[in-house]
């Protein structure tokens, strides 16, 4: 398979670090970690590291301006929108549930949205993660911002391990036996 970004959404800053609306940075911190990697800066609002055979990519502007630092990184090295896999977390799903999806509008998250919106175009992979849980997920703004109870720490780390297993998949095998395999799982 050509080179693939893996592009993980989240919010800068320590402030932020443990939200729910970090789950796409988690990801990608788990293949950093994996790999032994750091994040560089990049010649934009996002930072950026390339193994053999992906670069792992985190915007470094807050989750609403996503589309910003995407269309600086995606000009910068001038990628086709075919490259990209966008990870990224989705209060719509349950905890647990990840969901690969080809294309198609932001479901109503403003880091998508932004994407779409600076790229002039929904035509990218996207990795959505569940966070719903049981607690009190409205207002929604209010849920994403705040980190999981400790009773989920076991859930979310097998979500996380799910999605590494996932992403390794897709870049053996492409979106399509990632789809059969880890949708509705």
């Amino acid at each position: 398979m050509n080179e693939i970004y893996l592009i993980g959404l989240g919010n800068p800053g320590k402030k932020y670090l443990k939200t729910k609306h970090n789950f796409g940075f988690w990801i990608i911190d788990s293949f950093l970690k994996n790999c032994s990697l750091k994040l560089k800066p990049g010649k934009g609002d996002y930072h950026y590291e390339k193994t053999d055979n992906y670069y792992l990519v985190k915007p470094m502007s807050y989750m609403n301006n996503s589309g910003t630092a995407l269309a600086q990184f995606i000009s910068y090295f001038k990628i086709g929108l075919d490259k990209i896999l966008i990870v990224y977390d989705d209060i719509d799903l349950p905890l647990g549930l990840i969901k690969y999806k080809k294309k198609g509008g932001s479901g109503g998250h403003r880091g998508i949205e932004s994407i779409i919106y600076h790229l002039n175009d929904d035509n990218f992979h996207r990795l959505r993660i569940g966070i719903a849980t049981n607690e009190i997920m409205r207002p929604s703004e209010k849920y994403v911002l705040s980190p999981f109870h400790k009773s989920y720490g076991i859930d979310v780390d097998n979500v996380i391990k799910k999605s590494h297993n996932s992403i390794t998949c897709y870049l053996a095998d492409g979106i399509d036996k990632a789809m059969n395999k880890f949708n509705n799982k």
